[in-house]
């Protein structure tokens, strides 16, 4: 039995060599130190039908240290899922075996190769399968030793013991060789295992070229019921290759033609094994339960947070969907994360301070077919942006919310409030980004989240604001609300979340000067309404004021100027309001003031972007005066002043002067 897992381990590393040599690029040495532990893991120890992906009781397999790619392909062609022809289209264009793996395969279910995210994501799987779909599958999870100094990985290790993930079996292939020379610990196996038990996990040390010892280790982490278990195996980078055995330089390098040709030769020519890997019980997957969600609602003019808000529609979904799972970074008391967690706790997930690892389980819950929230300040987002990135990549859906974003959070300064977030989502491709301004909008929106696919990213505020819309209004994504809107609008003033209500402030404010303006609320932020956005724009002579609390780069000020700038650029003057000095504590409404971005900063942003007036001198006694222009729009036959305060009787219309005592000298014409 064993000298057929060696030929298969052989086998392995022999397509690895065939396969990136092929390519010209690739990481064959780090594939050829973990051959022993996949050909033992495919004979012996995975359950994984191939053919029948979506049987529910599979097993699972991330290769966490996705450079490595070679051997996983390599393992696919045993298992029959790929042919020969197609194990050599490595990293060529349009092939689905890329460089680090994406879920483009049978098998693949997550993207891997930033390194430090594929046993976070793990820990994911192994939830769902324990506590939600309560299925005998294992999640095994493939590490290099040099990814051993992410953060991430201990973030992992301690949540898998908290959860007594029993199902998840990490694999440490400890071949003491990074990218530019030796791993921190080396070939010390007794301080990772150490490091491990001390987590609470199981931790094995063997030799990871002996299949004897492999098969053994996997034996006996199949048999824990309660805690994960770490295999630590001592190998050797390059191993069978003498050219490249256990030396330092050779990472991410494929050997040439030649030197390939001499390295088959050595691992005793080529093989074409086929592996009849073990299925597990045949089943079907569970279909979600999904019934008309009951939504709370608000009344027009109360006081509510959107982050409340987000909350309540949390809990009316879950008794909705029971496909929805909710994670949150320990702030469940400020995102209201904690209402979904009194009302289902069977589907709710602390996650602790460990943002990274939240977004990781989130990714894995995916690819397991939930639907999860995960929630936190927005600004500690920040830490899991790789993970939001790599989600990506994963083809995941996730829904992110960040409550506590912008200056308006108040007095807890700026370590805790949320000013990069919506440049850095809208940056994530395929994202969705969506920031209400109201309780019932917030409400629409999260379940509009429910559907979305991809990476959707909810922003909401601290403080109450008042309730603007209506229960049974709509909010499609891609779309946005024109709140105030007449014929002799002058200028657009464009807004969302908190300072939609500072733009309602400033267009009363201006009303009262005469000044008409149109307010978008741009609650969807990308994809952003650029239609209505222009035609609203075109409609009010191309003035524009885009104000958000938010740094002034990559937010919804550069959104909508690239829906300005689009095939037929328009026209425009535009004033982009944003925080653009470094904020302190302070009152809410002191530091939307500071910031610049507040009803009196908006106010005074479209006075200054409309025609000025001039001063001349008074027509009479020769005095500084004021003379007011036409502007766009404006009735030509209107009154302009052309007089100081003293003779201000005298009124100039379209180059006459009005009949007045105070003209009459002059005859009723400009002097």
């Amino acid at each position: 039995m064993m000298a057929n897992t060696s030929e298969l381990a052989q086998q392995l590393r022999v397509d690895s060599l065939r396969c990136s040599t092929a390519a010209g690029s690739g990481h064959p040495t780090s594939s050829l130190s973990a051959a022993d532990l996949m050909a033992v893991l495919l004979e012996h120890a995975l359950r994984w039908d191939l053919r029948h992906p979506d049987n529910p009781n599979n097993d699972h397999l991330i290769f966490s240290k996705g450079h490595a790619s070679p051997l996983l392909y390599a393992m696919l062609k045993a298992a029959g899922v790929i042919t020969d022809a197609e194990l050599l289209s490595y990293r060529r264009f349009r092939s689905p075996l890329q460089g680090h793996p994406v879920p483009t395969l049978p098998g693949v279910e997550v993207a891997t190769g930033s390194l430090g995210q594929g046993l976070p994501i793990g820990v994911g799987m192994a939830l769902s399968g324990k506590y939600l779909e309560k299925r005998p599958y294992r999640v095994w999870v493939l590490l290099g030793d040099s990814e051993m100094s992410e953060g991430s990985i201990w973030e992992a290790l301690d949540h898998a013991r908290h959860f007594k993930l029993g199902n998840l079996i990490g694999i440490l292939d400890m071949n003491r060789l990074g990218q530019r020379g030796e791993t921190p610990l080396g070939w010390n196996g007794r301080v990772y295992a150490q490091r491990a038990r001390a987590f609470g996990w199981n931790a094995y040390e063997i030799d990871g070229h002996d299949p004897a010892a492999i098969a053994q280790a996997y034996q006996e982490a199949i048999g824990e019921a309660e805690a994960p278990t770490l295999i630590v195996a001592r190998t050797v980078k390059g191993k069978g290759v003498s050219l490249v055995e256990n030396k330092d330089g050779w990472h991410g390098k494929a050997l040439d033609e030649k030197q390939c040709a001499e390295a088959i030769a050595e691992l005793g020519g080529e093989r074409h094994l086929t592996v009849r890997v073990r299925a597990p019980d045949p089943d079907q997957p569970s279909k979600p339960a999904v019934y008309p969600a009951d939504l709370p609602t608000y009344e027009r003019g109360t006081q509510v947070a959107t982050r409340k808000a987000y909350g309540d529609a949390l809990e009316a979904l879950g008794g909705a969907r029971s496909d929805i799972v909710v994670l949150d970074g320990e702030v469940g008391n400020s995102t209201y994360a904690e209402e979904f967690a009194k009302a289902y706790p069977g589907r709710y997930f602390e996650m602790f301070i460990s943002e990274q690892q939240m977004v990781a389980a989130a990714v894995g819950l995916s690819a397991r077919h939930h639907a999860p929230f995960a929630s936190s300040f927005a600004a500690f987002l920040t830490r899991a942006y790789d993970f939001i990135r790599m989600a990506a990549a994963s083809r995941a859906n996730i829904r992110l919310c960040g409550s506590h974003a912008g200056v308006s959070i108040g007095e807890d300064g700026p370590s805790q409030m949320g000013l990069e977030d919506l440049a850095m989502m809208r940056a994530v491709r395929g994202s969705t980004v969506l920031y209400p301004c109201c309780a019932n909008q917030t409400a629409r929106l999260v379940e509009s989240m429910t559907n979305r696919r991809g990476v959707v990213y909810l922003r909401t505020t601290r403080e109450k604001t008042p309730v603007l819309y209506d229960d049974k209004e709509a909010f499609p994504i891609g779309g946005s609300k024109v709140l105030r809107l007449s014929t002799a609008d002058r200028a657009v003033i464009i807004a969302a979340g908190i300072t939609v209500h500072e733009a309602l402030k400033a267009h009363e404010r201006l009303l009262e000067q005469g000044i008409r303006t149109r307010v978008i609320d741009a609650y969807s932020v990308k994809p952003i309404d650029a239609a209505g956005i222009r035609t609203a724009v075109e409609a009010t002579g191309g003035t524009v004021v885009v104000v958000e609390d938010h740094w002034s780069e990559g937010g919804l000020g550069d959104a909508v100027l690239e829906c300005l700038n689009g095939e037929r650029p328009l026209m425009t003057r535009v004033v982009r309001l944003a925080v653009k000095t470094m904020p302190g504590s302070g009152k809410p409404a002191e530091l939307l003031h500071a910031a610049g971005i507040d009803a009196d900063a908006i106010a005074a942003a479209v006075r200054g972007l409309l025609p000025r007036k001039k001063t001349r001198n008074c027509y009479i006694c020769g005095n500084p005066a004021v003379w007011r222009i036409a502007v766009a729009g404006e009735d030509e036959s209107a009154t302009h002043e052309n007089a100081c305060e003293t003779h201000a009787g005298g009124h100039l219309r379209i180059g006459r002067l009005a009949a007045s005592p105070a003209n009459q000298r002059n005859g009723g014409v400009r002097p």
